[in-house]
């Protein structure tokens, strides 16, 4: 990645590691839910923030496997407040069973990172019949977010600390089908491509994060909502595609960011003082980026808003 070294503003390159771009900071007084935890950055981001004090709960589909990554992070850090809870974002069933369980815990909720995701899958719809990288990647979170805010907007006057919700977005929300947002045709098979559809649900994060930061900040709520790219990551999203996971595999680690790397801008945003009350943005290597046209589309947010509403109804 040397090529991609050049340091922006926040002192922060493409290079950096989640480690050092949070380095020195304590989040010991901080409680945040990690989805999609047990593998990737997710698990990465989970080790980090526990290292930096965070007790983490960790939202993870597979509960053995999230153990395991539980049991690596605590013999890593020894002191790491961590737990896992079963969460499958694909169903809105378990996303409700989640936000219950996690309700009646009476725990704080001060950092909600939507990190889980999946990519270019062949055409699936959900249990709840919806396409899947949509049901996952956006719907799921989105319901997530909505079942959790009232316990976020209660940490935040009981702390008085600042509360941050950090969507996982991708550079590819750039490529999304020609509309943006296929509200019409969301389960068209006929006219699904794998890749396209994945632009859509990475769109669909920036797009909530913007008009979940509007609705905030009218509500005078002091919680912020970011999305991000964490960068183009060697990891087992690939793993649809044997041709690109073979590329993967073999070139990776000479053009492509490690998890270390790719988890640091989703810890940085979650936690690094600079981002304190910036909200409605879109990061890249730790720094504010640029995205689409239709990212910044503030009726289509509003119009996904809607539409979403409608389908976790």
């Amino acid at each position: 990645m040397w090529f991609l070294s050049k340091k922006g503003a926040s002192g922060f390159s493409a290079n950096s590691t989640a480690e050092e771009v949070t380095y020195g900071i304590d989040a010991s007084a901080l409680t945040a839910i990690v989805t999609g935890a047990s593998s990737g950055i997710g698990a990465e981001t989970a080790r980090v923030l526990a290292l930096r004090g965070v007790h983490v709960i960790m939202g993870v589909r597979n509960i053995s496997a999230g153990k395991q990554v539980k049991e690596a992070i605590i013999r890593d850090v020894p002191e790491a407040k961590i737990d896992a809870m079963e969460l499958d974002l694909s169903s809105l069933a378990s996303v409700r069973n989640f936000a219950s369980n996690y309700n009646s815990l009476g725990l704080p909720l001060n950092l909600l990172i939507n990190n889980a995701g999946i990519m270019a899958t062949p055409f699936t719809l959900s249990k709840d019949k919806i396409e899947l990288q949509f049901a996952t990647n956006h719907v799921g979170h989105f319901l997530l977010t909505n079942l959790l805010l009232e316990t976020m907007k209660r940490t935040v006057n009981q702390s008085r600390k600042e509360g941050r919700i950090v969507n996982v977005s991708s550079r590819r929300h750039k490529f999304s089908y020609h509309e943006g947002i296929r509200f019409d045709k969301i389960n068209d098979q006929l006219g699904y491509n794998g890749l396209s559809a994945y632009g859509q649900s990475k769109l669909a994060n920036v797009l909530h994060a913007n008009e979940l930061a509007r609705r905030l900040k009218e509500g005078g709520v002091e919680i912020t909502a970011n999305s991000l790219h964490p960068g183009a990551i060697a990891t087992d999203l690939f793993r649809q595609h044997s041709i690109i996971s073979g590329v993967v595999n073999i070139l990776g680690k000479h053009v492509m960011k490690n998890v270390q790397q790719g988890a640091a801008t989703t810890c940085y945003v979650a936690l690094h003082p600079d981002v304190k009350g910036v909200s409605g943005k879109y990061y890249s290597d730790c720094k504010i980026a640029e995205t689409s046209p239709q990212a910044k589309d503030a009726e289509l947010a509003k119009k996904l808003w809607d539409f979403t509403m409608r389908l976790v109804d």
